[in-house]
């Protein structure tokens, strides 16, 4: 464990660059994987999540060259993945064992992912039940509600079975068939296993999303020439259809690790920040629209080129502002999501009510972020109230003049542990967290980064 004592700043002054996007660069070496040639990937960033990607990979026969930020991935193919010599270890990135799900549904063998304790408490049935679906046999440890609570044989679940699945999962992939699947809760994630496990399918598999998630795999998918189509909230994947190469990929540096300078600034008296070549993604810009609604003085220039017309980026510029509360509907939560935590505090701090609708996803994040950031921002001041109906859970947070430095807890969660340091920043008096080590797990450079923006 590593604690951090957050003294107050007065204001956020600087330019900076950040390391490339998590999301992006995960889906760009798992689809530069199974694609026909090598695909160069520049600015892949180097946080935990990622290099378990990259080892996972590595085990399964794909060779994978890094040289500083740079990485190059000499694809497979669809089929050329080999059975790896032993159990697969995620570490805790979500993303990795989602993803790669999909993909080993596909392969002709059986392997078995492992996780670190967090993500092995992360439900994973909403991934593993279409991928039965679709033909693939999964195995996986059941919650107490299954009467063993061990691992299932690799057999499809019973009808009716409402016990949960967990890490480590067990799947022999194979032949799949097309299924037509609507999501029951927004995925991005899942949405992305089952489209990588349509591309092994015989015939179109139709996914339908409830509410929009980012699209990066869809982005992705269409650079390397899959046959996908997309009509209103439905996704379509043609398999059988082997992958080109993307070439070479540029990452935009990671609109969620941005957020949290974002805010800093805004909130901050006599900020001004500019950050260099940010994703400016549609599906992800919730964060940069709710601030706007809220107030705050943000400013996007698009970059005059774009790599292989693959991710929009450009530079932000924040100002600090004078924040007001808004009401962020369910429909907008899926493209904010992971910027949620860092968005509680700028509410804090906003003249008025902030309400949060339909926020029940963050409850199966890498802890119960609902609770890690209501529980710290409570001890710090803050007025928050969690209102539960018609099935959902929102947010109501009121505006206060000012929060109080304490003892918070980062329950190992990364986005609380940095969402702690901006609110930190803006206290009276002195911020104690009680471990930021999980910081590793997406944005390593976080503190070093904000250090010299601070006066």
């Amino acid at each position: 464990m590593k604690s951090f004592l957050v003294t107050p700043a007065s204001c956020l002054k600087g330019q900076i660059k950040l390391a490339g996007d998590k999301s992006i660069a995960h889906r760009a070496v798992i689809i530069g994987a199974i694609s026909k040639g090598k695909t160069a990937i520049k600015n892949f960033p180097a946080n935990k999540d990622c290099l378990a990607t990259l080892g996972a990979l590595r085990s399964l026969g794909v060779e994978i060259v890094s040289k500083n930020s740079k990485i190059v991935v000499s694809g497979k193919g669809l089929h050329g993945l080999r059975k790896p010599q032993r159990h697969i270890f995620i570490e805790e990135s979500g993303t990795t064992f989602r993803l790669l799900l999909g993909v080993l549904a596909g392969q002709d063998f059986q392997v078995t992912l492992d996780a670190g304790k967090p993500l092995s408490a992360r439900p994973m049935r909403r991934v593993t039940e279409p991928l039965r679906m679709m033909g693939a046999q999964i195995g996986a440890r059941c919650s107490p509600a299954c009467r063993s609570g061990r691992v299932l044989a690799c057999l499809p679940v019973r009808q009716g079975a409402r016990h949960e699945e967990y890490p480590p999962i067990t799947i022999r992939g194979g032949k799949l068939r097309p299924v037509s699947y609507r999501l029951p809760v927004a995925s991005a994630q899942v949405k992305s296993a089952l489209l990588l496990a349509g591309l092994y399918a015989d015939g179109i598999t139709k996914i339908s999303e409830p509410l929009k998630t980012r699209d990066h795999t869809e982005r992705m998918l269409g650079l390397c020439k899959a046959g996908i189509k997309i009509k209103g909230d439905t996704i379509f994947i043609r398999g059988q259809k082997e992958l080109s190469s993307a070439g070479k990929i540029q990452v935009p540096a990671d609109i969620s690790s941005a957020a949290f300078f974002m805010v800093a600034a805004a909130i901050l008296p006599g900020s001004r920040i500019s950050i260099k070549n940010v994703s400016l993604n549609p599906s992800r810009i919730g964060i940069i629209r709710v601030l706007k609604r809220m107030g705050a003085s943000i400013r996007c220039q698009s970059a005059k080129y774009q790599v292989s017309k693959f991710e929009p980026m450009g530079d932000i510029t924040v100002k600090s502002s004078k924040l007001k509360g808004v009401r962020v509907k369910r429909e907008g939560i899926p493209s904010l999501i992971d910027e949620l935590p860092v968005l509680m505090v700028a509410a804090c701090f906003a003249k008025g009510k902030t309400i949060l609708e339909g926020v029940g996803e963050l409850r199966v994040k890498e802890t119960d972020r609902i609770r890690s950031m209501s529980e710290n921002l409570k001890k710090m001041g803050a007025k928050i109230v969690i209102r539960k109906r018609l099935g959902r859970e929102d947010l109501i947070i009121e505006g206060v003049n000012k929060l109080r430095g304490a003892e918070v807890r980062s329950f190992a969660d990364h986005r609380t542990a940095m969402s702690m340091v901006i609110a930190g920043l803006k206290a009276e008096g002195n911020t104690l967290i009680d471990d930021v080590s999980c910081i590793d797990k997406s944005f390593p450079e976080f503190l070093s980064i904000l250090k010299p923006l601070l006066r």
